[in-house]
């Protein structure tokens, strides 16, 4: 239990972060507590792409200093990951669902545009939040309820109501 209370409070505390470098930082550590417990529940799919996730966002908050070449194949390989990790711990269609929500997920962190990693959050709030329904991980359906709810009100707040009163949004 203490693992999913860690790993929901700090992916929704990664949302909140502007700086996309910190904001990944936090979210590395919250997809290696993720990978935990999804382990102990027994939900492989998610467990494994947690894992993949924490080395992916690793990764990727060093965009900088990685050749755009090499950055494109990075998430290449990636995206891939996900599509056989799918393939390989398949437990009915219900794997599909942090299949796409790490897809989306992915790309969106591949980016620089802090935009992008917000609506992550929501993305994620909703296709983790349905699979871990189906495990009756209450705490996790919470979390990913709260992930959801704050990844909007990022998008509305730093987004949304920055861009409508002209004010230069900050990325990196």
């Amino acid at each position: 239990m203490i693992f999913s209370i860690l790993a929901v409070l700090t992916l929704v505390i990664s949302i909140c972060i502007k700086e996309r470098k910190k904001s990944l930082f936090i979210q590395s550590i919250s997809c290696l507590l993720e990978a935990i417990y999804d382990f102990i529940i027994t939900a492989y799919t998610g467990a494994v792409l947690s894992l993949v996730n924490f080395i992916r966002t690793f990764i990727f908050i060093n965009k900088n200093k990685i050749h755009k070449i090499v950055y494109v194949i990075i998430l290449l390989f990636f995206e891939s990951i996900i599509i056989v990790n799918c393939v390989f711990t398949w437990n009915g269609m219900i794997s599909l669902l942090p299949t796409i929500g790490s897809i989306i997920r992915t790309y969106c962190l591949w980016q620089s545009n802090m935009t992008l990693v917000r609506v992550s959050g929501i993305t994620t709030g909703i296709t983790y939040g349905i699979y871990y329904i189906y495990y009756q991980s209450w705490f996790m359906v919470l979390g990913e309820l709260t992930l959801l709810l704050v990844g909007i009100y990022a998008v509305l707040k730093n987004d949304i109501i920055k861009k409508e009163y002209g004010r230069e949004k900050v990325y990196e």
